[in-house]
């Protein structure tokens, strides 16, 4: 996800946060602390490989502007924003740090361009099909006890298991075809739009058309039964 952070961002925060606390999802302070240490490494591991992805399929194209900013990397410090990883903890909403390129750097910029958008999610998506083959060697390797019984199995099992559901998440939230979303990025090039009047008004009221789906629930209406034909299809 490409992302800008203004009023609309700042919105969406609150309206989440305001749930949050309205469903009561603080109401046992002890037990969410301990859930988020289990799922704050998927997060991370999440963000920090789309982002990198996007670099790495961008200087091996051409482009050396994610290289001179330290992009290409697997160093969380050089990919998450401290405000967006916060977000997304409390509020279930957050970015990292935009991979920023210089198109004029490719050899071929339409077709490059749409590799880079789609370098993300494909990453999301090689990182849930390798854990989801560590989820099922722990079970084979293991046993199911371990996984279910004991608390050391339980806790990797489930940590695991977010590694996998998150990085699902993100592959297909960003698939979205809204800016700034990377789907609208693929959408774009795929169709050759971006000179048309259509693609720019919809870059323009992008972040509101995004913020609007999200809180009206057209956006978890396409996650979810997406996220969960690809979870359990994965670790059957």
């Amino acid at each position: 996800m490409r992302r800008n952070i203004d009023f609309t961002y700042l919105l969406l925060i609150a309206f989440l946060a305001y749930n949050s606390f309205r469903s009561g999802a603080f109401s046992d302070p002890m037990g969410w602390l301990i859930n988020t240490l289990m799922y704050i490494p998927a997060i991370i591991i999440g963000l920090c490989f789309h982002e990198y992805a996007h670099a790495v399929v961008a200087y091996k194209l051409g482009d050396n502007t994610p290289k001179m900013q330290g992009r290409v990397t697997i160093n969380p410090a050089a990919h998450l924003d401290i405000v967006g990883l916060a977000a997304l903890v409390f509020c279930g909403f957050g970015w990292g740090k935009p991979v920023m390129i210089n198109p004029a750097n490719f050899r071929n910029r339409r077709r490059d361009e749409l590799f880079v958008s789609l370098a993300g999610v494909a990453m999301n998506l090689v990182i849930a099909v390798i854990f989801a083959f560590v989820a099922k060697a722990l079970l084979v390797f293991s046993g199911v006890e371990f996984a279910t019984t004991s608390s050391i199995g339980t806790i990797i099992w489930q940590m695991i298991s977010y590694v996998i559901y998150i990085n699902l998440v993100l592959m297909i939230f960003n698939l979205i075809p809204c800016p700034p979303l990377d789907g609208f990025s693929v959408i774009s090039e795929i169709f050759n739009i971006k000179h048309t009047e259509f693609y720019w008004t919809l870059y323009r009221y992008g972040n509101w058309i995004l913020v609007a789906l999200i809180i009206f629930g057209v956006t978890g209406r396409i996650i979810s039964p997406c996220v969960e034909f690809l979870y359990y299809d994965l670790l059957m």
